[in-house]
């Protein structure tokens, strides 16, 4: 079937490697520093495993991160571009990042080369795990050969549909970056509490707290479960998927907490895949975080 456009994301999609070359997905690195002088592109110049190794290993550091710089978008504009075909770049949610404002930068420096290819570029209100999803449902439309015209009207009803349900190991990130208080991460730390955190509209939310690492990932299912059982969600019309920073055997425990709980409530058996969540958000979350992303089929909508 042919395929209309072409497709361009920042790297916050957080999607495995293997995934991006398989959908022939462009791909915009954001650039990471832990002394806020060298930066190096994410996943190019540093491995995920040794960013967060670091962060473990030296736990009173707190990396940065940038986003894309416009010419980061253009050279891959530019080589999607030499395939004849209009593009779609989707962006990080602009409440977090200044990605998409690189992006339309590029777009238009594209435009003097290539008058011809058109650039659309959404703002996904997403990021990480969320965003994956979102590029993914974008191919899934690509290649079913919606046009491009088509498939962003699609897309744009999806994003109210979209949420990740997540918990992390400590609060000193959270505080470090703004999120909460130093009262609340104090307390948190004498009382062993884990915040149950879920990502919409761009935007963090805290819907309750739990005592405990297995509590706090229980929680998560929790949440997860009454928001698809409150839309009349299912693994037939979603896509899920785990997403972890670091360590790969608590994201295997995880999944199987989450298999058992979607059985017992959908019946359903189908594996919910894992996703390492990138430096993009991981610098936020800190190494240990967990959680799990949901967004409705476009095919279903």
């Amino acid at each position: 079937m042919e395929k209309y456009f072409t497709i361009v994301s920042d790297g916050s999609c957080d999607l495995p490697e293997e995934i991006v070359k398989e959908k022939e997905i462009g791909e915009v690195h954001f650039l990471v520093s832990f002394d806020g002088k060298e930066y190096k592109k994410e996943g190019v110049e540093i491995r995920l495993e040794d960013f967060y190794g670091k962060m473990v290993a030296e736990s009173n550091v707190f990396p940065l991160t940038a986003a894309p710089s416009p010419n980061d978008y253009y050279e891959v504009f530019k080589e999607k571009a030499k395939e004849g075909k209009d593009i779609l770049c989707i962006c990080i949610s602009t409440k977090l990042s200044s990605s998409m404002q690189s992006a339309e930068i590029a777009a238009k420096m594209l435009a003097e080369k290539y008058p011809d290819i058109q650039v659309k570029i959404i703002d996904s209100l997403a990021c990480t795990l969320m965003q994956g999803l979102y590029v993914l449902e974008a191919c899934r439309l690509r290649d079913l050969g919606y046009t491009l015209k088509d498939s962003i009207e699609r897309m744009n009803q999806l994003t109210d549909t979209q949420r990740i349900f997540f918990t992390v190991g400590n609060l000193e990130y959270l505080e470090h970056g703004g999120r909460i208080g130093k009262v609340a991460s104090i307390a948190g730390k004498l009382l062993n509490v884990k915040p149950l955190i879920t990502l919409k509209d761009g935007e963090i939310y805290s819907p309750g707290l739990k005592r405990g690492r297995k509590k706090s990932m229980a929680g998560t299912i929790d949440l997860l479960l009454d928001y698809m059982e409150e839309n009349g969600y299912t693994q037939e019309n979603c896509s899920l998927v785990i997403g972890y920073c670091y360590g790969y055997e608590e994201a295997e425990s995880f999944q199987k907490m989450l298999m058992q709980s979607l059985e017992e409530k959908f019946g359903t058996t189908e594996t919910v895949p894992i996703h390492r969540i990138g430096a993009t958000i991981g610098v936020h979350t800190g190494p240990y975080a967990i959680g799990i992303g949901i967004i409705r089929r476009s095919d279903m909508v």
